[in-house]
């Protein structure tokens, strides 16, 4: 029964009474279907629709004190404080990083989730295969490290999950090409915020050539992220993380559909690499014509 203490996660918090109009105005997720036990997926753009920041937002109870907790890369905490910061202006929020008073957990398999009172407890806003996860006080973390950091990575990237500042560079990436469309990151119905219409030209007219896609990797040992993916002499993409033979890679969908058509390996870092298209991805994979065609 596996859970982990994600200490390469911090804890930013937004409160007061003007809070969730404030964040709704910024982020790409509907902040009125953000409630208690009911997190939620998003992110902060750049006005050109460029993902700054990625995080899964809780809504701590009334009874707790309330307030919203942006669960986000840990290195990167202080600098959302410091945008969030700038937009602030007159509306009445405070905005804290706690990543040193609060610690995000995580279960996955069979764990149970722990019971609601710690208060942030509810399953992944991603997608419900990567289990639960929990902001509890720092001092509590270590009774949920049972498994290492790591193997909750090797869990995600099994399930063919990004994170940012890990699979694709902050301030390079739209939430299209980081999967945020797959993964209920970006709520199309809702109001302006920052980047939108960037992100809702791609999302109407299906601009989104490129993607992260998992990857199985041939000698199961994955190429070091940063790497080159390439087909033949033509570079196609970038290596995010790996771990177990299964990694994440950031390609043009249509150069690597078309290399493969003309027969040639993809590699990662040098590696061969075969996709596998997760069955919660909607959009056409590089070969899946062709291998519908061989069935």
């Amino acid at each position: 029964m596996p859970t982990a203490h994600l200490s390469d996660r911090g804890v930013v918090k937004v409160s007061g009474e003007d809070a969730r109009r404030f964040l709704d105005g910024l982020l790409t997720c509907d902040m009125d279907r953000v409630a208690p036990s009911a997190p939620r997926f998003g992110a902060l753009l750049t006005p050109q629709g460029k993902i700054l920041f990625d995080f899964i937002i809780f809504e701590a109870p009334a009874e707790i004190g309330g307030g919203f907790f942006l669960d986000c890369l840990k290195v990167f905490a202080p600098d959302l404080v410091k945008r969030l910061t700038f937009y602030k202006l007159r509306a009445k929020v405070a905005i804290e990083d706690l990543s040193e008073a609060l610690a995000v957990v995580a279960g996955w398999g069979e764990t149970p989730k722990p019971q609601d009172e710690i208060g942030l407890v509810a399953a992944d806003p991603r997608l419900a295969r990567l289990g639960w996860r929990a902001i509890v006080a720092k001092e509590d973390a270590a009774g949920f490290a049972q498994a290492r950091l790591d193997a909750y990575h090797a869990h995600r990237i099994a399930l063919g999950v990004p994170e940012g500042g890990k699979d694709f560079l902050f301030n390079t990436a739209f939430p299209h090409e980081a999967l945020m469309d797959q993964l209920h990151g970006v709520d199309f119905d809702k109001g302006c915020y920052v980047g939108q219409e960037v992100v809702s030209r791609m999302q109407h007219r299906g601009t989104a050539r490129t993607r992260l896609v998992p990857v199985n990797y041939e000698g199961g040992f994955a190429a070091e992220p940063g790497t080159e993916v390439t087909a033949g002499d033509r570079s196609i993409g970038t290596v995010g993380t790996g771990a177990n033979g299964r990694g994440l890679v950031m390609i043009r969908l249509d150069r690597a559909a078309d290399a493969l058509a003309a027969g040639e390996t993809i590699r990662a870092g040098g590696i061969p690499v075969s996709f596998e298209k997760p069955d919660w991805v909607a959009f056409p994979f590089p070969g899946e014509a062709a291998k519908a065609t061989a069935d």
